[in-house]
């Protein structure tokens, strides 16, 4: 079944920094290895270190570890940005183009009434959100 997705001439948005996707409802951010290298080289810390105070074990793997109040522990509080936004892990990284955000144009609307940067800004092509939908599903 070689169906063309609904979103084939693709969906704008611009990352407006607003943290919004970093908090609120709990969650899971996935890291793996390299991930958790290069944040802690970000920091100046080993990587042992930094697992130690941002990582948690879920079953097999490790996600970044979340505030009481379902905002990620590298959130900065106070202006609602990321502390490491250059180097944050792939599944950030993809946001919005995750599977669920995709499945159908009401879905990407909803996605677009919570997050400010959906829906508008530069038209983001169909392979760029491709291998953003791919990347969250490895």
């Amino acid at each position: 079944m070689n169906e063309t997705p609904w979103y084939h001439e693709g969906l704008r948005f611009c990352c407006t920094g607003c943290g919004g996707c970093c908090g609120g409802a709990p969650g899971y951010i996935w890291v793996n290895q390299d991930e958790i290298n290069a944040m802690a080289a970000a920091l100046g810390m080993a990587p042992e270190d930094f697992e130690k105070k941002f990582v948690r074990c879920e079953g097999r793997r490790r996600t970044l570890r979340e505030r009481s109040n379902g905002d990620c522990v590298l959130l900065d509080a106070e202006t609602r940005r990321c502390s490491l936004y250059e180097v944050r892990p792939r599944q950030c990284r993809s946001w919005p183009f995750w599977p669920s955000n995709l499945r159908t144009p009401a879905d990407w609307a909803r996605t677009c009434n919570d997050c400010p940067g959906a829906g508008v800004g530069r038209r983001v092509p169909f392979e760029e959100i491709e291998q953003c939908r791919v990347m969250i599903q490895v």
